[in-house]
């Protein structure tokens, strides 16, 4: 009896599918749409956190940051002139940088800023180029691979050289097909006077990721020679240093150099606190987190309305078939149908 019961309701189910066609893709649709538009916004918040953790993770979990101050804890009040107080906190030097290269306990101290640039080959501009400030290390920190030429090398680092590494949509919007290894191209900063010829040695092609369609055209330049021939430094941007401890030290033990080395080039009395920051990676995650969560949970809120309006319009769909049906509901009961197997018809 049951079995009859369930084959009774699919074909009853399959009768009202084919009689009602645009209502029935209606309901689908709506329903459809609703998963997945939730279902893509979830994946795009993953993507999204899972692309930065990555970068994070690139740079090593032992690794730390250096910085004028730690933008976790920074807030927009002032001492009532308008500025914050950290904003006259000084900046890395080159050569505290050098300093703490040469610690006991740093396998490696990547330099690391970003600036905007406007690039020139024969008198072809192309603007909005995001640039950055690296020393030879920024390769081991970043997803990719040279597609053409090399990366610059410590020597040619210390010696301010006028060499830059761009991207493979960047090298073809400014060559075309010609190969752009040994190429000059003209770097502007967008400050006065400042538009300088800088000889590209590599081709860096990014690994895919989420930014990787957004930010096409960058380059990378030594370091010393953004600073010395691009006056790349403003208030507005300012120089990171990543620190590899060397193997057999601990992270603690590391920061602990670095600290007591800074302090030391700064001249800081015990009594005085620390005037730059010491951030590790986990941090930066914590910081990432709380920035970002709320804006995920209202994008997964939002999309979530989606999917209800197609609930409502399945339930609305349903009210009109069982009062449509209201004779032929009726009639079953009157001839012995139960609650349950009138439920399971619908």
């Amino acid at each position: 009896m049951k079995l009859h019961t369930l084959d009774e309701g699919i074909g009853i189910a399959f009768d009202a599918l084919r009689n009602n066609r645009l209502r029935s893709s209606l309901t689908v649709l709506g329903v459809a749409i609703g998963v997945t538009v939730v279902v893509t916004t979830a994946a795009l918040v993953t993507g999204i956190r899972s692309e930065i953790l990555e970068a994070f993770e690139a740079s090593g979990p032992d690794n730390f940051y250096v910085m004028p101050f730690d933008f976790s804890e920074a807030r927009l009040t002032g001492d009532g002139s308008g500025r914050p107080p950290w904003w006259d906190r000084p900046e890395i030097t080159e050569r505290e940088i050098r300093v703490i290269t040469y610690l006991p306990g740093v396998a490696d101290a990547v330099v690391d800023f970003d600036f905007p640039t406007s690039m020139e080959v024969d008198g072809r501009p192309i603007t909005g180029v995001q640039s950055s400030g690296n020393s030879a290390g920024w390769t081991s920190m970043t997803f990719g691979e040279f597609s053409a030429g090399r990366n610059f090398t410590p020597a040619e680092v210390g010696q301010s050289r006028r060499v830059v590494v761009i991207s493979r949509p960047l090298a073809e919007d400014l060559f075309g097909g010609r190969d752009p290894i040994g190429r000059s191209v003209r770097v502007g900063t967008g400050s006065p006077g400042v538009s300088e010829p800088f000889t590209v040695i590599g081709v860096f092609d990014i690994e895919g990721n989420v930014f990787a369609d957004v930010v096409q055209h960058f380059a990378v330049f030594p370091y010393t020679a953004a600073m010395k021939h691009l006056k790349a430094l403003t208030r507005f941007n300012f120089v990171g240093v990543v620190v590899v401890p060397r193997t057999g030290f601990s992270q603690a033990e590391v920061q602990d150099q670095v600290i007591a080395a800074l302090r030391g080039a700064r001249g800081l009395r015990p009594g005085e606190e620390n005037d730059f920051a010491v951030i590790r990676s986990d941090q930066l995650i914590q910081l990432f987190d709380q920035l970002t969560g709320v804006f995920f949970i209202v994008m997964i809120a939002l999309s979530s309305v989606g999917l209800m309006v197609g609930g409502v319009g399945v339930v609305g769909i349903m009210m009109i078939s069982v009062t449509e049906r209201t004779r032929e509901i009726g009639i079953r009961k009157s001839v012995g149908a139960t609650g349950q197997e009138i439920l399971w018809q619908f």
